[in-house]
């Protein structure tokens, strides 16, 4: 039977990735076509599955809303499960209603998923709610950005000014003078608590608060730019106490993050909770090793080793993806004692029920030796050295020099990554950042290597450098760079907390 299309009008919520419903999320993940909106948060399209379409709807005047309907008929026409994402929710000043007629008149089954809108979102990471028992029990919502040429629904400002509780109004920063000059013609006192809150929920969130008759000269003077909204009314007076997102320890700081895609994630998602703007320019990626034959032998020869050790939760799914594909029971991985570079690496293994025998406190090349000397003697003991192709010889040398005999397996191989996802190197080169994070001395060098990082400093002076630990602060130095930044324990964590500290 032939599947039957369909499209779901899918609200993205206000900018926060962590905003959005279970079942957006839910549809993403299987989607076959995804179009979605300038506006909405680029990590959410990292929910879609691999080999699903993703369209940009782009500017309007590229791709007019005709387009956009024609596209999503066709698509559903053909059995696909589209799913149009869009900024807030879909049928709060989106055209989601509009949308939603089209797909009823070509009798194209859809689904309207609701989102988190601005209206709500953006005055809550402000620290203003919109209702108050000491203040208010009602709030009216408005567009700054009317059409003008449609008297039938252009705004009756005389009847705005007169509504009590709290007023929002969407868009129309450019007429910002001009509309709260008129609400002060139609009565609204000019001493009436205002804010105006742009981008709103993200790391870049910028907001400045007033009264109605001085906001429009404030936002002028921090440069407040759409998307924004404004908010009137005396619930405006508690953001001094409730304003809990920009007080987190890393707003207003933009943070980069090299990691490879599939490792970024979490780290990402860490530095986000603390506030932070994060830009995700993977600067590595995995490939498959130039020999595959040696991982072969490997796998063939696990009960001889003594020894496996992992250094990174990369390999330790590499190694099992690949593992599972010879083998269906894990005992067939031998009698060998484990040992795990780092605690991510040790939770990896944990995730397999694997026991860690040995996790070595230093994450450096000669110490983790040292590790295995202090555990007992490895002369003439066989260990499996696991990890990355061409990766620094200093371990193996190090065990080999205290008479282990050690088969260095390269699970995959560490390439440039040079694709622009979503904009964000677009973005960082435009703008700069404050903080570029490397965890390893691969994403170091294909970073440097794209972007030229003394040239980029020079040209972002407030830029700095945080580096994992000593191993990856060694491949800084050597194009005569100091990290500002050394983690004291070389995990993600311990770059968080030094970013952490370093703010404070």
């Amino acid at each position: 039977m032939k599947s039957r299309g369909a499209v779901y009008l899918v609200g993205a919520g206000p900018g926060d990735a962590g905003l959005l419903t279970l079942r957006g999320a839910e549809l993403l993940r299987r989607a076959d076509v995804v179009v979605y909106d300038l506006l909405v948060n680029p990590a959410l399209l990292k929910l879609a599955r691999d080999g699903a379409e993703l369209i940009s709807r782009g500017k309007r005047k590229d791709f007019p809303q005709e387009k956009i309907n024609e596209l999503m008929i066709s698509k559903a026409r053909e059995g696909k499960c589209v799913v149009r994402l869009k900024g807030g929710d879909p049928f709060i000043f989106g055209r989601g209603g509009e949308e939603a007629e089209t797909l009823a008149a070509a009798k194209v089954h859809f689904e309207i998923v609701p989102g988190i809108s601005s209206i709500v979102a953006a005055p809550a990471y402000a620290g203003i709610p919109l209702t108050h028992r000491d203040f208010c029990s009602s709030f009216t919502v408005f567009t700054g950005h009317e059409n003008s040429a449609d008297e039938k629904i252009n705004l009756r400002y005389d009847q705005i000014a007169k509504i009590p509780g709290t007023k929002v109004a969407l868009m129309g920063t450019d007429k910002l003078d001009a509309w709260t000059k008129s609400l002060i013609a139609h009565g609204l006192p000019p001493e009436t608590p205002a804010a105006v809150i742009e981008q709103g929920t993200l790391g870049k969130q910028k907001s400045v608060a007033g009264t109605l008759a001085t906001i429009a000269k404030l936002a002028a003077e921090k440069k407040i730019s759409p998307p924004a909204l404004t908010i009137l009314g005396d619930v405006v007076k508690l953001r001094e106490k409730l304003n809990w997102f920009e007080n987190l320890p890393l707003f207003g700081r933009r943070i980069v993050v090299t990691r490879s895609r599939l490792q970024m994630q979490k780290f990402s998602r860490k530095l986000a909770e603390l506030g932070a703007e994060v830009l995700g320019i993977p600067a590595v990626k995995g490939v498959d090793p130039d020999n595959k034959q040696d991982f072969v032998d490997a796998l063939l020869a696990l009960n001889s080793y003594d020894w496996l050790v992992f250094t990174s939760p990369s390999g330790v799914s590499v190694f099992f993806n690949l593992f599972f594909r010879q083998f269906h029971d894990l005992r067939d991985l031998g009698g060998a004692k484990i040992a795990a570079v780092g605690p991510a690496t040790a939770a990896k293994l944990r995730e397999f029920h694997l026991q860690v025998d040995l996790m070595p406190e230093e994450f450096v090349g000669r110490e983790i030796a040292g590790a295995f000397a202090k555990h007992g003697s490895v002369e003439n003991l066989k260990i499996c050295l696991l990890r990355a192709q061409n990766a620094n010889r200093e371990l193996p040398d190090a065990l080999e020099e205290m008479g282990a005999i050690v088969d260095d397996i390269g699970l995959y191989k560490t390439v440039a990554e040079t694709e622009d996802f979503f904009g964000a190197a677009a973005d960082f080169l435009e703008r700069g950042a404050d903080w570029v994070t490397f965890t390893s001395g691969s994403t170091v060098q294909f970073f440097h290597a794209r972007f030229d990082l003394p040239k980029l400093l020079k040209r972002f002076p407030q830029m700095k450098i945080a580096s994992i630990g000593p191993e990856t602060s060694k491949v800084i130095r050597a194009l005569k760079l100091e990290p500002a930044l050394e983690a004291k324990e070389h995990t993600t964590d311990g770059l968080l907390v030094g970013l952490v500290t370093v703010r404070a």
